[in-house]
C-alpha cells in the first residue's frame, strides 16, 4: 500500500511540470502505452538518483509531506516568476532571503552529519571575529599611505619597519574612541574580511576578481588568527557554530603557519596542531555526542617555486602526522587552480609520501577544458585520492568519472563557493546535479562559510536541495548526504559506527518533530 502511495505521489508530482495548458492535448492521445513508458522513465530516474533506492521509514512520508510542500511552492513560484528563485540569484545577495524561507530552516534544523570541506581561515562567522576578535586588548592598525591597512596584536605601537605610515601601529582602541572616524573604521575592517558587497556583478565580474577579494581577506584575518590566545577562542567557535548547525564531524584544511604571542614567542606546525587537537577535545568534553574533528594539512599551489622549500615544507608534514596520527587526516594543494601549479608539478613529492598519506585533493575547480586546471582530476585518481575538493569539471572527463564511481572516490561538492566564486551563476546549470540525478559518490560542505555569511552546512545544502536537484527529490536525497558525510569521512570505523549511531538518534528525532507539523496542517 506505501509503495502505492508513494508512486502515486512521484507521479502527480512529475506530471505536475506540465502547465493546465498542455494537459488537455497530451492526455487526449489514447496511446496509454506511451504514458505507461513514460510514466516507468520518471519512476526509473527517481530510483537512480542520490537517495533514490532509500525506503521511507517510520515517520518519514509524512515529514517528507511537509519539507516537499515548502520545496515545491519555492520551486513553482520560481517558474512562475523566475527572479524571485534564489538559488539563480548569487547567494551573498540573497542570503538573508534564504534564512528566512521555511525550507531552509527545516534544513537547518536537521542533523547533517560531517563538514568534510572546510578551510580554518573561513571556518567561524564574520560577526564573532569582527565583534570579538578586533575589539581584544593590543590589537594595533598600520595605515600605509596607499589606503590599505593591516591589523595586528602588538604590546606597543610606534613606528618600525613592519609598518610604512607616519604615524607607524596605533591602537585601534584609540581610533575607535574617535567618534568623528569610527564608523569608517568600522566598516572598512569588516568589509575587508567578507565578499559581501552591495552589487556582486560589478564587484566580481570573473573568477579573477572573487579570488583576489577572497586571498584579500584572507590576508587580512590571517594576523588575527594566528595570535596563540585568538586561535585558541577561535577553534572553539568554530566547533561550536558547526555544532549548532547540527553537524557532528568536521575535516578541517589549513597551512597551520606559526603563531606568535605579545612576548614574542614563536609557535611552529606541531604547537598548532596540538592547539587544535586541544581544543577539539576540550569541546567534546563540553559536547559528548559530537563526534570530533581531524585535520587535513594543505600546501598552496601558488607558493614558493623553490624545491628547497618544498621539501621543507613535506618534511613538515611528515613531522606533524607522525606525531599526530589519529589527528592529521592527510594532505591536499589548496588555491586558485586556474593560477597555480598543477599537481603534476607537485608529482615527486606527492608520490614521495603516498605509501603512508591519504590525498584529499582540489581538483578541476574550474570551467576550463583540456587545460592544467581540469586535468587535476586525472592526477587526482592516478594519485589515489581519498576524496576530490570540487571536482566542477568532473563532466568534462568522462574517464575519470567512471574511476570515481567504480573506486568510490567521494567528490566534494562546494555550491556557495562554485557561485561566489563565479564558476556558476545559477544554481540550477550546476554540473553537480549529474552526480545527484546518477547517485556518485557525492558529499555537500561549505569550502569558507564565515567569508560569505553561510551557517554551518545549512546554506550549501539548500543551495543544493532546491537548486540543483530535481524538484522532485525529496528528503531521502538530504539522508543520504547526511549518511554519505560519515562514510567518506576520514574516520575509522568503529568511530564511524559511533558517529552513524549518534546521528540516527538525532535523525529520528528531527523526523518526529518535523512530522508533527503534518499533524498540526492536518487538524487544522
Amino acid at each position: 500500500m506505501y509503495r502505492v502511495r508513494c508512486v502515486c505521489l512521484l507521479l502527480f508530482i512529475c506530471r505536475s511540470l506540465v502547465s493546465s495548458e498542455e494537459l488537455p492535448t497530451l492526455r487526449s492521445s489514447p496511446d496509454a502505452n506511451y504514458w505507461s513508458q513514460r510514466d516507468r522513465i520518471l519512476v526509473e530516474e527517481s530510483q537512480m538518483s542520490l537517495g533514490g533506492r532509500l525506503n521511507f521509514e517510520y515517520g518519514e512520508r509524512e515529514a517528507n509531506d511537509v519539507l516537499m510542500a515548502a520545496k515545491r511552492a519555492a520551486i513553482d513560484l520560481g517558474f512562475r516568476d523566475p527572479s524571485s528563485f534564489l538559488p539563480a540569484r548569487n547567494f551573498l545577495s540573497v542570503a538573508d532571503e534564504i534564512r528566512r524561507s521555511p525550507t531552509f530552516q527545516m534544513i537547518q534544523a536537521m542533523p547533517k552529519g560531517a563538514a568534510l570541506h572546510i578551510h580554518n581561515l573561513g571556518i567561524v562567522s564574520l560577526d564573532f571575529v569582527f565583534g570579538n576578535v578586533t575589539f581584544r586588548d593590543n590589537l594595533y592598525i598600520c595605515r600605509p599611505p596607499d589606503g590599505s591597512f593591516r591589523l595586528k596584536f602588538r604590546r606597543s605601537g610606534g613606528s618600525d619597519v613592519t609598518c610604512a605610515s607616519s604615524n607607524g601601529w596605533v591602537l585601534l582602541a584609540e581610533l575607535r574612541a574617535n567618534a568623528s572616524i569610527v564608523k569608517d573604521i568600522n566598516t572598512r575592517i569588516r568589509d575587508a574580511m567578507t565578499l559581501t558587497v552591495p552589487d556582486t556583478t560589478k564587484a566580481y565580474h570573473d573568477t579573477n576578481a572573487a579570488w583576489t577579494a577572497l586571498e584579500n581577506a584572507f590576508q587580512t584575518l590571517a594576523p588575527l588568527l594566528t595570535y596563540k590566545p585568538v586561535l585558541e577562542d577561535y577553534v572553539y567557535q568554530g566547533l561550536a557554530e558547526l555544532y549548532r548547525d547540527n553537524v557532528l564531524y568536521v575535516e578541517i584544511r589549513g597551512s597551520f603557519h606559526s603563531l606568535y604571542d605579545l612576548d614574542g614567542n614563536a609557535y611552529g606546525p606541531l604547537d598548532v596542531v596540538r592547539l587544535y587537537k586541544n581544543t577539539t577535545d576540550r569541546f567534546i568534553r563540553d559536547h559528548p555526542d559530537f563526534i570530533g574533528a581531524r585535520l587535513i594539512f594543505n600546501l598552496r599551489r601558488s607558493g614558493s617555486t623553490r624545491r628547497e622549500a618544498m621539501e621543507q615544507y613535506f618534511a613538515t608534514f611528515a613531522s606533524v602526522q607522525n606525531e599526530f596520527p589519529d589527528f592529521v587526516a592527510g594532505f591536499d594543494l589548496v588555491g586558485q587552480e586556474d593560477k597555480g601549479k598543477p599537481l603534476t608539478w607537485f608529482l615527486e613529492e606527492l608520490r614521495t609520501i603516498a605509501p603512508s598519506s591519504r590525498f584529499f585533493l582540489h581538483a578541476g575547480e574550474t570551467n576550463w577544458n583540456g587545460l592544467s586546471p581540469d586535468e587535476n582530476l586525472i592526477d587526482a585518481i592516478l594519485l589515489n585520492a581519498t576524496r576530490i575538493g570540487h571536482g566542477f569539471a568532473l563532466l568534462k572527463h568522462p574517464r575519470v568519472l567512471e574511476l570515481v564511481a567504480d573506486r568510490e572516490v567521494a567528490i566534494e561538492v562546494n555550491p556557495i563557493s562554485n557561485q561566489v566564486l563565479s564558476l556558476v551563476d545559477d544554481m540550477r546549470n550546476h554540473p553537480a546535479s549529474f552526480l545527484f540525478a546518477r547517485n556518485y559518490p557525492v558529499v555537500v560542505s561549505s569550502d569558507d562559510p564565515g567569508i560569505w555569511g553561510a551557517s554551518g552546512l545549512s546554506h550549501d545544502f539548500y543551495e543544493a536541495f532546491v537548486g540543483i536537484m530535481s524538484r522532485s527529490t525529496d528528503i531521502r536525497a538530504l539522508k543520504q548526504l547526511a549518511i554519505n558525510s560519515i562514510k567518506y569521512s576520514a574516520m575509522p570505523n568503529e568511530e564511524k559506527i559511533r558517529a552513524y549511531a549518534i546521528w540516527k538518534d538525532k535523525w529520528a528525532k528531527f523526523i518526529t518533530d518535523l512530522g508533527q507539523r503534518s499533524e498540526a496542517l492536518t487538524v487544522t
